[in-house]
């Protein structure tokens, strides 16, 4: 399994991106996904999840109301769409094939969730 991220880049506070992640094999659409980022010196962190069907999603707190996770399966591809982005959302973002099933183990805040992970896309937002 290979996750490729895109879609990142520089933008004003305020603006807007949309990152994507194209998956191989043909298995995408039997697992749930998620977003996670790392800004410099701190810990990779949990941003949204969405189970296979798209039909059910979390969010960080920090990001809820602002981002939108989903997901196409006849593309093999899930979606960021990061709206008032804040220079606090600076990061290198990554996506990530959950282990279990939400409906089964939780919303999937923790990377030990994961087993695969894309290769990290940057975003910076400035002020």
């Amino acid at each position: 399994v290979q996750l490729q991220a895109s879609g990142g880049g520089s933008v004003q506070a305020g603006g807007s991106l949309r990152l994507s992640c194209a998956a191989s094999g043909r298995t995408f659409s039997s697992y749930d996904m998620g977003w996670f980022r790392q800004a410099p010196g701190k810990e990779r962190e949990f941003v949204a999840a969405i189970n296979r069907s798209g039909g059910i999603t979390y969010y960080a707190d920090s990001v809820k109301g602002r981002f939108i996770i989903s997901r196409d399966n006849a593309k093999n591809t899930v979606y960021l769409q990061m709206n008032s982005l804040k220079p606090e959302d600076t990061a290198v973002y990554y996506c990530a094939r959950k282990v279990a099933p939400i409906i089964v183990a939780g919303r999937g805040t923790a990377t030990s969730e994961y087993d695969y992970w894309g290769q990290g896309t940057q975003v910076t937002v400035s002020s």
